[in-house]
C-alpha cells in the first residue's frame, strides 16, 4: 500500500501542470529548465548509484544487462510508436507521431488527445520503476517517486496546453490529466504482483527501471532543459544528482 501511495502522488502530480496553466498561463523557461534538470539528476543518480548495483546483487550481470536493455528498448518503442510531445520552450511543443485520428476537425484538440494517450502509456513503466524501487528499499522508492513527480509536472503542461487551445473546458482537462497520471499507480500495482516471484525477477525489474529512466533522461529531460536554459538545466541536474547520491 505504501508503494501505491507514493506512486499515486507521483502520477497525479501531472495535475499541477494544469493548475500552473490556469493560474499563471505559462511557466518561465528558466524554472522549467531547472525542474527538468533536477528530475534528470535524481533519475540518473538513482539509476547509476542504486538500481544497477542492487540489480546486480539480487540477480547477475546477465540479468542486469538484459533488464537494462529491455527497459531502454521499451521506451524506445513507445517513443517511436506512441504520440507524445517535447517542450522546445516554456510554451511551445514539438509533437511526434501525430499522423493518426486525422478525421478530427480540431487539429489542436486532436493533438492534445494524442499527447494525453502517449503520456498515459509512458506512465506505466514509470509506475513499475516505483514498485521495483519499493521492493528494494522504501527510501529508493520514495526518491524514484519524487523524480517522476518533478518530471510529470511539465507533462501536465504538455497535455493541458493543446487541450485548452482546442476549446476543452478546464474541468475536463483536469479530469483527463488526472486519468493519465493514474496510469502510474496502475503500473506500480501490476509490477508489485510480479515482483513477488523471486529476487532474481526483482533484480531484472530494477535494471529495467534503470534503462527506462536513463532513456527518458537522455531523450527528453536533458535536451528539453538545455533548449530552454542550459545553465539552469545544468544547475538543476547537479543538485538532483548530488541529493540522490547523498540521501540514497
Amino acid at each position: 500500500m505504501e508503494g501505491l501511495l507514493y506512486s499515486f502522488l507521483a502520477g497525479t502530480s501531472t495535475v499541477f501542470g494544469v493548475i500552473i496553466l490556469v493560474i499563471f498561463g505559462k511557466i518561465s523557461e528558466k524554472v522549467l529548465a531547472s525542474l527538468l534538470g533536477f528530475a534528470a539528476g535524481i533519475m540518473l543518480s538513482i539509476s547509476v548509484f542504486e538500481l544497477m548495483p542492487e540489480s546486480l546483487q539480487l540477480g547477475s550481470m546477465t540479468i542486469t544487462v538484459i533488464g537494462f536493455i529491455l527497459g531502454a528498448g521499451m521506451m524506445f518503442l513507445l517513443d517511436k510508436i506512441v504520440p507524445h510531445s517535447h517542450m522546445s520552450s516554456g510554451e511551445d511543443l514539438v509533437v511526434e507521431n501525430v499522423g493518426k485520428l486525422d478525421s478530427m476537425d480540431n487539429k489542436m484538440l486532436r493533438t492534445g488527445y494524442l499527447i494525453l494517450f502517449g503520456i498515459a502509456l509512458h506512465n506505466l513503466p514509470e509506475g513499475l520503476a516505483i514498485g521495483a524501487g519499493i521492493e528494494a528499499s522504501p527510501q529508493m522508492g520514495i526518491f524514484i517517486a519524487i523524480a517522476i513527480a518533478f518530471h510529470n509536472i511539465p507533462e501536465g503542461l504538455a497535455i493541458a496546453g493543446p487541450l485548452k487551445s482546442g476549446g476543452l473546458s478546464i474541468g475536463k482537462i483536469f479530469l483527463f490529466t488526472l486519468l493519465a497520471g493514474l496510469m502510474t499507480p496502475l503500473g506500480t500495482a501490476i509490477g508489485m504482483l510480479f515482483l513477488k516471484i523471486s529476487e532474481v525477477f526483482i533484480g531484472g525489474s530494477l535494471a529495467f527501471a534503470a534503462g527506462a529512466m536513463i532513456y527518458i533522461v537522455n531523450d527528453e529531460l536533458i535536451p528539453q532543459a538545455n533548449t530552454m536554459h542550459s545553465h539552469n538545466a545544468n544547475f538543476g541536474m547537479i543538485i538532483g544528482l548530488l541529493l540522490g547520491f547523498i540521501f540514497l
